[in-house]
């Protein structure tokens, strides 16, 4: 093989790694937006419960919301996210940008996000609740990176970087902590530890 055809090589080899990490990191934050934005349905539990760990951080975290799953149901998960969520001022936590950035609903970051929608050409739905809702914010960067949502090289860094960096770790340790939180207890750790990874690769090494 001569020089040129093992440049060629490893690029290909390279993009092919790349490509494989964003997949990756689509179907973290597009597992984050369905867990987040409902209770899962029983097949879905079924499913967590068959993860397993592997040697790294998020690893253990996936290993420990199998566990959660295998000693849950629908039922109980669906209560459980009733309590954390449902309802503005009624849950326990309030999963918005404008509320962990702000202290109310409907602030400046929503009205920044909606500026972001414009210009990435998406469309806002009927649906009552702020488009500041982390479960949007998941489905969004799972579009972004995925080329599912049409964006210019890079809108993922910058999404991350203006609507999700600032507060939405804050937000996974809450969910993390929080009392009644038996399975999603879990899904925080896994929020909590992938917006760690996501902070590193995209701000840190910009």
């Amino acid at each position: 093989m001569t020089a040129p055809e093992k440049l060629v090589s490893r690029r290909a080899r390279l993009k092919r790694a790349a490509d494989e990490i964003d997949r990756a990191r689509a179907r973290e934050y597009a597992l984050l937006a369905t867990l987040l934005s409902r209770a899962p349905d029983t097949l879905l539990v079924g499913r967590l419960a068959l993860l397993r760990r592997n040697a790294t951080p998020l690893g253990t975290a996936h290993a420990a919301l199998g566990e959660a799953a295998g000693r849950s149901n629908e039922a109980s998960v669906r209560r459980e996210y009733f309590d954390l969520f449902l309802g503005l001022g009624q849950g326990l936590l309030l999963p918005y940008a404008s509320y962990y950035l702000t202290g109310s609903l409907y602030g400046r970051p929503l009205a920044r996000l909606r500026e972001t929608f414009q210009l990435l050409h998406i469309e806002r739905t009927m649906d009552s609740e702020p488009e500041d809702h982390i479960a949007v914010l998941c489905e969004i960067m799972a579009g972004l990176i995925s080329g599912d949502i049409d964006g210019p090289v890079g809108s993922d860094r910058e999404f991350f970087e203006t609507h999700l960096a600032t507060w939405a770790s804050r937000l996974f340790v809450d969910l993390e902590r929080a009392e009644s939180a038996d399975f999603y207890g879990p899904v925080g750790s896994v929020g909590r530890i992938f917006m760690e990874i996501e902070t590193e690769a995209l701000l840190f090494t910009a």
